[in-house]
């Protein structure tokens, strides 16, 4: 879950993080006068939208006085801003951030995020502030310094001073930037974050300021923060997955004409590996979980048929946790419902298999079996060829 700029800093600012005074504004007015209110120009106007690249793309502007302010914020807000995060059709302003002028003398980049491999949050710090992090990753590597935090230990003073040491600060900048760290992790652990960035961090004076954030809470942690539901900005999000996740169906819209459904993150992985090596291109990811049925087939049926560019669905379940006869009912209950009007090829394997490709091949409905999962792309990859 992902949440704008100025709420990231409002979470930061909770657990110490030193950020600029600024407030949210949603219309003209509104913006000028939460410039006022921050005493004093210069302000930055702030586009805010879940993409980064916003200065790049003309979301980002100072303004020198209210005339200048006002100017600004009828220009941001309704802009569809793109950036490279947001694709060519770009992404509307409908906030935006005011925020008092920081003076600069240094940008710095920092970073959590879970290392997988190494089983343990990764703090990341990097002299290069104000640049993409994955263009300095790829021409500039040595510039990233990165220190594990072990999770039996948290994060430790040295942990700290090693970070403060790697951007090149000393004396009371050193001393800032290390009780900041300390906080950043702190307010990364409580939060129950996947990622927290800050780009940049600058030195003002001889002050660590978190000038940008950018937060990702971690889904599998929100029951334990309801608090976060009023953060969601369903605007910034696309309908189809808002849809999904109210049948607790896991997905993902791609550019491709195949609709994938699949019961397990890892075979539909699989599914869509399988359709590009067939020479297809899937539409999305779907994983409809373990417990398929006609209720969940249904609401996965009108999620990927909302898709324009549908041409065929390929369905593909293992009958563990539910038997494939009963996938097979919900399947020809599903198709009959939603008015299914696109060639389905359905590869069922496990539990009672052979019955249910029976019952798929007598519905009288335009369902495909497929021998194999190989067999089963090819059918559906054949399909859209087919239906050109």
């Amino acid at each position: 879950m992902k949440i704008h700029e100025y709420q990231a800093k409002q979470l930061l600012a909770r657990y110490g993080v030193p950020v600029p005074r600024g407030n949210a504004a949603f219309k003209v007015d509104e913006a000028v006068a939460a410039g006022l209110s921050l005493g004093g120009f210069p302000v930055v106007v702030k586009a805010q939208i879940h993409a980064g690249g916003r200065g790049k793309g003309g979301g980002v502007k100072l303004a020198k006085n209210a005339e200048e302010l006002k100017t600004l914020a009828s220009q941001i807000l309704g802009m569809q801003l793109v950036t490279h995060q947001t694709g060519p059709v770009g992404q509307k302003v409908q906030r935006l951030l005011i925020e008092q002028g920081m003076k600069i003398d240094r940008e710095f980049y920092a970073s959590i995020l879970l290392d997988r491999a190494q089983s343990r949050d990764v703090f990341m710090v990097s002299t290069e502030g104000g640049m993409d992090i994955e263009e300095v990753a790829a021409k500039t590597p040595e510039k990233i310094v990165k220190v594990a935090i072990d999770p039996a230990t948290g994060f430790q003073a040295h942990h700290g001073r090693r970070l403060a040491y790697a951007l090149g600060l000393n004396g009371k900048a050193f001393k800032s930037a290390t009780v900041c760290f300390e906080k950043l992790y702190k307010a990364y652990c409580a939060a129950d974050c996947s990622l927290l960035e800050i780009n940049p961090l600058i030195l003002s004076g001889e002050e660590i300021i978190a000038l940008d954030a950018k937060v990702t809470f971690d889904d599998n942690a929100l029951d334990r923060h309801p608090d976060y539901a009023e953060l969601r900005d369903l605007s910034e999000e696309d309908p189809a997955e808002i849809e999904a996740s109210k049948s607790n169906l896991n997905f993902i819209k791609l550019d491709g004409n195949i609709g994938c459904m699949v019961n397990g993150a890892g075979l539909a992985m699989a599914t869509m590996d399988i359709i590009k090596l067939h020479g297809g291109e899937p539409a999305n990811f779907l994983d409809v979980g373990g417990g398929a049925n006609a209720q969940t087939v249904s609401a996965a049926f009108k999620i990927i048929l909302a898709d324009q560019n549908v041409k065929a669905i390929l369905i593909n379940i293992f009958g563990g946790i539910v038997r494939c006869d009963r996938v097979a009912a919900g399947v020809i209950e599903a198709a009959k419902t939603e008015h299914v009007r696109v060639p389905v090829v359905v590869r069922l394997e496990g539990n009672n298999a052979d019955v249910a490709a029976q019952m798929l091949r007598d519905s009288g409905l335009n369902l495909t079996v497929g021998g194999d999962l190989t067999d089963a792309a090819a059918k559906a990859c054949a399909a859209v060829k087919g239906g050109k």
